[in-house]
């Protein structure tokens, strides 16, 4: 098998860690480095392919939203007498008939 050479930079401090833990691992740096290298590329291509699923759902509502024509803004028309009575009456329910905590928007 054919070796290929990496080199590189870090900190010091760095260096000694990784060469105190190689050595408490019983490797040296370079076959510490290609171990820890190789586990986190095994971790993140699990968790890639336990995610796929959802990436591909994910992709396809967005296909199928950017497909969607743009919407109108929807006005809305003034509320009739009786609904306007209606709206009152269930914030009276939610607030109470005293009002006396300010709604948002709202004075007190």
């Amino acid at each position: 098998m054919t070796r290929t050479r990496i080199t590189i930079s870090l900190e010091r401090d760095q260096a000694e860690r990784i060469r105190q833990h190689a050595e408490r691992a019983g490797l040296d740096v370079s076959a510490y480095l290609v171990h820890a290298a190789t586990r986190q590329m095994a971790e993140t291509e699990a968790i890639e392919e336990q995610f796929s699923g959802v990436d591909a759902l994910i992709a396809a509502a967005e296909a199928e939203a950017a497909a969607l024509p743009p919407e109108t803004e929807a006005t809305a028309p003034e509320l009739s007498e009786q609904e306007r009575r209606d709206v009152e009456a269930a914030l009276n329910l939610v607030y109470g008939d005293d009002r006396t905590s300010a709604r948002p928007g709202h004075a007190a």
